[in-house]
């Protein structure tokens, strides 16, 4: 599971834009320049699959769908945020 989310930089953004209090879909996607329909459909149904994400359907004309971070989609954060301290210190190294 960690593998597939810290290794797709979409699902960083999707996270990151959630996290941000960003939770529509169609927001999302203008939350994450560059990301089409599909490709956001396919993270998010990951993400709910890792229970990192629930999804919460409104019973409204039209119908409305939110997201938001889990209890373990918080505990999660700390590790996206070791993987970027990380990779920003190798590319500091790598830069000299």
């Amino acid at each position: 599971m960690i593998e597939s989310i810290v290794g797709c930089k979409w699902s960083i953004a999707v996270l990151d834009a959630i996290t941000s209090g960003v939770h529509r879909p169609s927001d999302l996607q203008r939350a994450c320049n560059g990301i089409s329909t599909k490709v956001l459909n396919e993270r998010l149904r990951k993400l709910v699959r890792f229970e990192l994400v629930e999804r919460e359907a409104f019973p409204e004309i039209p119908p409305r769908v939110e997201y938001r971070l889990t209890a373990l989609g918080q505990k999660f954060l700390p590790v996206i945020d070791a993987v970027r301290n990380l990779q920003a210190e190798l590319e500091k190294i790598q830069q000299k």
